[in-house]
């Protein structure tokens, strides 16, 4: 298994349990500590969302560095993307790519610090392409743009709008632009969704983070609660603030749970696909359990 990590790198943890870091060359160790740096300023590198390339490098979105990078597995790594249209990309979030080799990027906001954009619900967020042609915006004007997933045949793109705490689906056009947006499932999935992941018979996984709980949408768009791991006190207030539009850090940092606190992300792994990892921003720890139904293959399987 391989996981961001916020020291600056990425960890291969063995079957047998054994951890190696990996950091990037271009980076120092994050040492940073206090909740101000590390999760409202953001300081140093912080990978967030990976993607494997066709060559087994690493695809990062760096939340810290505000860049697309690409890591070989000796922690060689350059910088792909910090400009788009002429100005800084922003806050870097999650990559992915589809058959083609197209690479499809998110970034939750332009703001500084990105926790304004929770306070404001600043739809600034977007999608975009890179190809042979560049990299351009294919969709814009978006509310915390988070994770992304192609449906099995790639005709759909569905991507967690975080806090607008929905999930919204995009038709995936011949030239890997995006049209129709659509809401997927109800408009409030009762949550921050932050990663989705499909399982094989077309339930969208997804973790709701600070609320640090795991849903599935069914395909027929209801919402199925598998862990709920929140603080009831902490997960009310971030409730009624998000309601009355005043969210602040301090809110955000009160709202945690234990298991997996910032509950940030779910895949499904191990040689039968039915074994679930969550992963999480606060936490040392990847929690697994297994599955009743196999996970979707991703592309680098």
């Amino acid at each position: 298994m391989w996981s961001a990590d916020g020291r600056g790198g990425v960890v291969r943890i063995d079957p047998d349990g054994s951890q190696t870091l990996i950091l990037q060359s271009t980076r120092t160790v994050n040492e940073a500590r206090s909740f101000e740096d590390r999760y409202v300023n953001t300081a140093g590198s912080l990978p967030n969302g990976l993607a494997i390339d066709a060559d087994g490098t690493f695809l990062i979105a760096n939340f810290g560095t505000d860049a697309l990078e690409r890591m070989t597995r000796d922690g060689t790594t350059t910088t792909l993307l910090d400009r788009i249209d002429g100005r800084p990309v922003g806050k870097a979030n999650f990559v992915t790519r589809d058959r083609r080799g197209r690479l499809y990027l998110t970034v939750t906001t332009r703001m500084v610090p990105w926790t304004r954009h929770v306070e404001t619900m600043s739809r600034d967020g977007y999608i975009a392409l890179i190809d042979q042609r560049g990299a351009r915006i294919v969709a814009d004007g978006l509310c915390g743009t988070n994770e992304l997933r192609f449906d099995p045949d790639e005709r759909f793109l569905y991507v967690a709008e975080t806090t607008a705490r929905r999930i919204s689906r995009f038709e995936v056009r011949a030239d890997g632009t995006l049209s129709d947006r659509e809401t997927y499932g109800p408009e409030n999935v009762g949550g921050f969704c932050d990663g989705i992941a499909f399982d094989a018979v077309g339930n969208l996984w997804s973790t709701l983070i600070m609320a640090d709980r795991l849903i599935a949408l069914t395909p027929q768009g209801e919402v199925l609660v598998l862990l709920d791991d929140g603080d009831p006190a902490g997960t009310a207030a971030l409730d009624a603030a998000w309601a009355a539009g005043t969210v602040t850090p301090a809110v955000m940092a009160g709202a945690t749970g234990t298991l997996c606190p910032w509950m940030a992300s779910v895949t499904f792994g191990g040689p039968d696909l039915r074994t679930v990892y969550l992963g999480s921003l606060r936490g040392s720890r990847i929690p697994a359990f297994r599955s009743p139904v196999p996970g979707l293959p991703l592309i680098h399987w």
